[in-house]
């Protein structure tokens, strides 16, 4: 059975981490080919609606767009939310991988990393939108599966092993060994719910509107888990709008400040590493201590996120090379490899 699968794959076949923030398509042989922003901007003409742009072209419209024009997300929470506009985005996606529209040699196989904590109707949407975008074949991995084998932990042996996968929409934490998940739980806090911390916070304290990609730029520029010692760390201006004049303001913002606001999400992705090792059998336990846990996913890049991880469960922490593309690495690596037998799930 898995013989007749793996022998039937094609080099243009590919693995895809449909995230919530940014889509990564493996292809098969290639590695890595793309790696854009999530991102649907549709223009209404004439009670019409249809596609002005996909991936970096849309993300650029962000928050600057006219009143015929919105730029649409069709994932929240690391799972499908709008499910036509999904389709058209993979689609795009798909084209795009192989050179464009009407280069594929034939309908690609293609496996989809979906959350170790999505449902069954979830995952029905994810199939349904690669299989009309074009897929003849949809195998899915679940997140932290496809995180560890592209960190390079050793998941078909009887070892066990924690990965931490902090990706846009959701944290993914999962015990695994023997090719399988012993434990796995995650929570819908991510990239985004730093951002919207982020904004919220600027809004209450300096009365100051930013957008998202403000937000987004603030996290990325001086993002930080734990609060600086000695000073208040770096700083950086902000631009928005004046809650209370209502015109335009540029104000000063520190490290501190980014850490205070950011707090609770932090605690939450914590609390929810700590439940799963309180769950976690004792042998595999013995192994973590010893293996310590490896973390995943762009939230994995947050400055002093290992540190404070490490600080609240007593463990080593490592943060895998390239984390922010080990998800769609691990993907491809279990395509290609018969080694990885029985991870991919058929749907």
């Amino acid at each position: 059975m898995r013989f007749s699968r793996f022998f039937g794959f094609a080099s243009h076949d590919m693995a895809i981490d449909l995230g919530t923030v940014n889509t990564v398509v493996y292809v098969r042989d290639k590695g890595i080919v793309l790696n854009e922003p999530s991102v649907v901007a549709m223009e209404t003409v004439d009670g019409v609606a249809r596609v002005r742009a996909i991936g970096s072209d849309a993300k650029l419209m962000m928050g600057k767009t006219p009143g015929n024009v919105e730029t649409i997300r069709p994932l929240r929470g690391g799972v499908i939310a709008d499910i036509d506009i999904a389709e058209q985005m993979i689609k795009h996606f798909i084209d795009k991988a192989h050179g464009g529209a009407g280069r594929m040699p034939r309908r690609p196989a293609i496996a989809i990393c979906v959350p170790s904590g999505s449902t069954p109707v979830e995952r029905r949407a994810i199939r349904r939108a690669a299989s009309n975008a074009g897929a003849a074949k949809v195998w899915l991995l679940e997140e932290p599966m496809a995180a560890a084998i592209g960190a390079g932990i050793r998941v078909t042996e009887p070892i066990g092993a924690m990965v931490v996968d902090i990706g846009g929409g959701t944290t993914e934490v999962a015990v695994l060994s023997l090719r399988g998940l012993a434990y796995s739980t995650s929570v819908r806090v991510g990239g985004d719910k730093l951002d919207e911390a982020i904004a919220s916070y600027i809004r209450r304290k300096h009365n100051l509107m930013i957008g998202e990609m403000t937000a987004e730029r603030i996290k990325l520029t001086i993002g930080i888990a734990r609060l600086p010692e000695g000073g208040s760390g770096e700083v950086m201006h902000a631009k928005g709008r004046d809650l209370v004049k209502g015109v335009p303001k540029e104000i000063e913002i520190s490290q501190t400040e980014i850490a205070e606001a950011i707090t609770e999400p932090i605690n939450q992705i914590v609390e929810t590493v700590l439940s799963a090792l309180e769950h976690t059998a004792p042998e595999l336990a013995a192994d973590i201590v010893d293996q310590g846990i490896v973390m995943t996913g762009g939230g994995a890049l947050l400055d002093c996120i290992d540190k404070v991880l490490a600080q609240a469960t007593g463990l080593p922490v490592t943060i895998a090379d390239n984390a922010l593309m080990c998800v769609a690495i691990g993907a491809g690596r279990a395509l290609e490899d018969a080694s990885y037998d029985g991870v991919l799930i058929a749907v």
